[in-house]
């Protein structure tokens, strides 16, 4: 898995975002399983892409969400 780039997460739609989130969770989950068993993880740094994934789509979601209560505020 490789770094989501900020624009491409802009460009997707919500569902799509919690799809990814979903996701990357899911494969983070398995991967600290084969770590926590002793094992060494295939590729170390996918950890750290899948977390950095994880927090880049969460930021995207957070800002559409304070946008949308703004508007509201109007």
């Amino acid at each position: 898995m490789t770094l989501l780039r900020m624009k491409d997460l802009r460009a997707l739609t919500e569902d799509e975002l919690h799809r990814r989130i979903s996701e990357a969770e899911n494969d983070l989950l398995r991967e600290r399983g084969v770590a926590a068993m002793g094992g060494a993880p295939p590729s170390p740094g996918r950890m750290r892409a899948l977390r950095t994934n994880v927090a880049r789509a969460l930021t995207v979601l957070s800002e559409r969400s304070l946008l949308a209560q703004e508007g509201r505020r109007r």
